[in-house]
């Protein structure tokens, strides 16, 4: 069964899917609709599980040393 979400609802959603790698999207949008299941759709509820889902996906990107330095010490 579809969800059925208010354009609000799916900014939420989507606004917690952009700080995380594109191959983990799919798969993060896949566990909100699974945390929503059988839950009321309510603007918290839905929060709770992009924030949820997000934390289980999001990935801190990696920073480059350039020759074994920090930026900062230049």
């Amino acid at each position: 069964m579809p969800l059925r979400l208010t354009d609000d609802q799916m900014n939420m959603i989507t606004s917690a899917a952009e700080p995380l790698q594109p191959g983990d999207r799919g798969p993060f949008l896949e566990r909100v609709a699974t945390l929503l299941n059988g839950h009321e759709l309510g603007d918290g509820v839905i929060s709770r599980a992009a924030r949820q889902a997000q934390a289980e996906f999001f990935r801190a990107p990696q920073l480059e040393r350039a020759g074994g330095t920090s930026k900062y010490r230049r």
